[in-house]
C-alpha cells in the first residue's frame, strides 16, 4: 500500500500530467484511494431500479442475498415510492441516482420531473423521448438541468440516501454540455458521479469516442473532491441469458487492477414484466449471475475486493485536507 508521501507526489504528478497519458506504470485510481499496486476492485451495480416492481425486487435479492454492491434509482419512474420504502428500513444501502432522460419503452412510459419547464425533453405522448439520439438533437443543456435537479429534489424529498449519480442509457455522455451540467451537479452536491478515467480496458472498446471527449474533466472532477474510478463495463447487457455466469465469472477472472464497475439489469420478473419489456430473460439472467456460487467463489479466488461508491467516497475525503494543503502547495511552486 502507497505511504501518505507516495501518494502526495502521485497527486502531483496528476497536476501536471494528463490523466492517461503520465507514462507506463501510472497508478490507479485505486491505489490513489489507498488499495494495493496490483489489486483489483469492482462496484456490482444494478441500474434501473424504480422503474418496476420486477426491478426493485431484482436489486433487493442481488444486494441482500447475491454479490451486488449499489444500485442507482430512476426517479421519474412509477415504483420509487415502493424503493423509498425499503431504503426507509435499510438507509446503509448504496443507491444512486439512475438520471433519467429518456422513456423507452412502447407502453410503460413517464414524463419529466420538471415538467412544462422543460418542454424540449417532452415528446408528442407527454413523455420523455424513446431515445437518446432525440434527446441530443430536441433538449438543451440548460433543460437538461433542471431535469436532474428535479430527480435529486425529488429524492431528497422521499429521503433517499444518494451514495452517486449516473446516467440512463448513457444520454448525459452523449454531449459535452449535458456532461458539464452532469459534472458540475456532482461537483456543487459533493455526490459522486459515474466517470471513468483510469486505464480504461472495456471503457475503450465500448465507448471511445466518450473517453476521449471527457478525458480533460477527469481531473477537475478528482481535484473537486470526488473520486473516480479506472474502468468501465457496461456489456452484460449483450450476453446471452445462458451465458451470463461462464461470462461473468471469465470477466472476474480477467479484470486489470484498478477500480471497475461492471453494470447489471438485474430483475426478478412477474408475469406482466415481459409486458414492459423484451429484456425480461436477459434481466433475469442478470439476477442468477449476481446470485451464482461460482460468481461468488471466483470472487474470492481472485481476492477481488467489492466495494461502494460510499466507500470511495469516504476514502476520497479521508485524504483529507493535509493532503489538499499538499496539493495546493505543489501547485503554487509550479507557478
Amino acid at each position: 500500500m502507497l505511504s501518505f508521501t507516495s501518494r502526495i507526489l502521485i497527486l502531483l504528478l496528476y497536476l501536471i500530467l494528463p490523466f492517461n497519458e503520465s507514462g507506463a506504470g501510472t497508478p490507479t485510481f485505486a491505489e490513489l484511494l489507498g488499495w494495493g499496486e496490483d489489486e483489483v476492485v469492482v462496484i456490482l451495480h444494478v441500474d434501473d431500479v424504480g422503474m418496476s416492481h420486477s426491478s426493485n425486487e431484482g436489486a433487493i435479492q442481488a444486494t441482500e442475498s447475491g454479490v451486488a454492491s449499489s444500485f442507482a434509482i430512476m426517479m421519474p419512474c412509477p415504483w420509487v415510492p415502493e424503493i423509498a420504502a425499503y431504503l426507509q428500513q435499510h438507509p446503509d444501502s448504496d443507491s444512486g441516482l439512475h438520471l433519467t432522460l429518456t422513456s423507452e419503452w412502447k407502453r410503460y412510459r413517464w414524463p419529466p420531473l420538471a415538467g412544462p419547464k422543460v418542454p424540449g425533453l417532452i415528446d408528442p405522448e407527454g413523455c420523455l423521448w424513446s431515445s437518446v439520439p432525440q434527446v441530443v438533437t430536441q433538449a438543451t443543456p440548460e433543460e437538461i438541468d433542471l431535469e436532474i435537479r428535479a430527480q435529486l429534489e425529488r429524492a431528497r424529498k422521499l429521503n433517499l440516501p444518494v451514495t452517486h449519480l449516473d446516467s440512463h442509457m448513457g444520454t448525459l455522455f452523449a454531449r459535452p454540455d449535458y456532461f458539464e451540467k452532469y459534472a458540475r451537479l456532482g461537483i456543487e452536491e459533493q455526490i459522486p458521479i459515474l466517470v471513468a478515467g483510469g486505464h480504461l480496458t472495456h471503457t475503450q472498446i465500448e465507448n471511445p469516442g466518450a473517453a476521449e471527449r471527457l478525458r480533460h474533466w477527469i481531473p477537475k472532477i478528482w481535484n473537486a473532491g470526488l473520486p473516480v474510478i479506472d474502468d468501465l463495463h457496461t456489456s452484460t447487457y449483450n450476453w446471452r441469458p445462458g451465458e451470463k455466469v461462464d461470462r461473468l465469472v471469465e470477466l472476474l477472472e480477467n479484470l486489470n487492477p484498478g477500480i471497475t464497475e461492471i453494470l447489471f439489469h438485474a430483475s426478478d420478473p412477474s408475469n406482466v414484466f415481459p409486458l414492459i419489456t423484451g429484456s425480461s430473460e436477459s434481466r433475469r439472467a442478470d439476477l442468477e449471475s449476481l446470485m451464482s456460487p461460482r460468481v461468488r467463489q471466483a470472487i474470492v479466488d481472485q481476492k477481488i475486493h467489492v466495494t461502494t461508491w460510499k466507500e470511495l467516497m469516504r476514502r476520497r475525503t479521508a485524504l483529507g485536507e493535509s493532503d489538499l494543503a499538499a496539493l495546493q502547495a505543489g501547485r503554487s511552486k509550479q507557478h
